[in-house]
């Protein structure tokens, strides 16, 4: 969605409000796509002093699988999006600037620009969750699982010893 600026350019203490739905269904992270539903985009430019900002944020539910028990889950996503906008650039080094096309701000480049950055690149049901056994699979949430515990190889010996031990 491209936002006309122009008539609040140059009027101080104007305002131009948005809302839209920004569809990020074809993002691919790492082979998965958690945007199954569109992302909730509102907020407004305000012109303060002749310097444009815009604040605003963008919302959405992620489908997501678990990276430690695989199991599909939902997340609540929220991202705050603050920044300067202008015509023209003084200083080339300043990225926190965004620069209008014509008087137009092109918002979904902004809001994706600002969820892509915001994603984790892992994905935790909880914060304690277990994950999976990696010899026989179970779930290591919903209980211990039958698997004898993996003897270190270089206490093997010792192993055998204390068995030979705990047997007559």
């Amino acid at each position: 969605m491209r936002l006309d600026l122009r008539p609040i350019l140059h009027v101080p203490g104007a305002s131009a409000p948005f809302s839209f739905q920004l569809d990020l269904s074809e993002l691919d992270f790492y082979g998965v796509r958690p945007f199954t539903g569109p992302v909730q985009v509102t907020g407004q430019v305000r012109n303060r002093a002749d310097a444009l900002v815009l604040t605003g944020a963008a919302a959405a539910v992620l489908d997501l699988h678990c990276d430690r028990c695989l199991k599909p889950f939902q997340r609540e996503l929220r991202v705050p999006v603050e920044c300067l906008l202008a015509e023209e650039l003084e200083d080339e080094e300043n990225d926190d600037i965004v620069l209008l096309d014509h008087g137009e701000v092109d918002l979904d480049e902004v809001f994706t620009t600002a969820v892509v950055l915001d994603m984790d690149t892992t994905h935790l049901c909880r914060e304690d969750c277990k994950g999976v056994c990696h010899r026989c699979g179970a779930d290591l949430n919903e209980g211990p699982c039958g698997c004898k515990p993996e003897v270190d190889p270089r206490f093997a010996a010792l192993a055998q010893l204390l068995d030979k031990e705990s047997g007559h």
